[in-house]
C-alpha cells in the first residue's frame, strides 16, 4: 500500500477517533494520532494477514488510533 495512501487514511481516522472519545485536540495533533495508529494498525494487519484490502487498513486504522488517544489520556491523567 503507498505510503501516502496510508497517511491519508490514518488521518482521517484520527481525527474521527479523537470525535468519538470527545478529545479535545487541535486538528494536527489528531492527525499525528491517526498516523501513528494507521501505522500501527496497518503493521499488525499486515502481520495478521499478507493481503489487506484497503477497508480493512481502515478499520484497523481507526481501532488502533482509538487506542492512542486512550493511552494519551491516560498519561494526561497522571500528571
Amino acid at each position: 500500500m503507498p505510503v501516502v495512501l496510508l497517511v491519508v487514511m490514518g488521518a482521517l481516522a484520527g481525527v474521527l477517533a479523537t470525535r468519538l472519545m470527545r478529545m479535545n485536540t487541535d486538528l494536527p495533533t489528531a492527525m499525528i494520532i491517526g498516523v501513528l495508529g494507521a501505522v500501527v494498525g496497518g503493521l499488525g494487519f499486515r502481520f495478521l494477514l499478507t493481503s489487506a484490502s484497503w477497508v480493512g487498513v481502515f478499520v484497523l486504522a481507526l481501532l488502533g488510533s482509538l487506542v492512542l488517544p486512550w493511552l494519551w489520556k491516560q498519561y494526561q491523567g497522571r500528571r
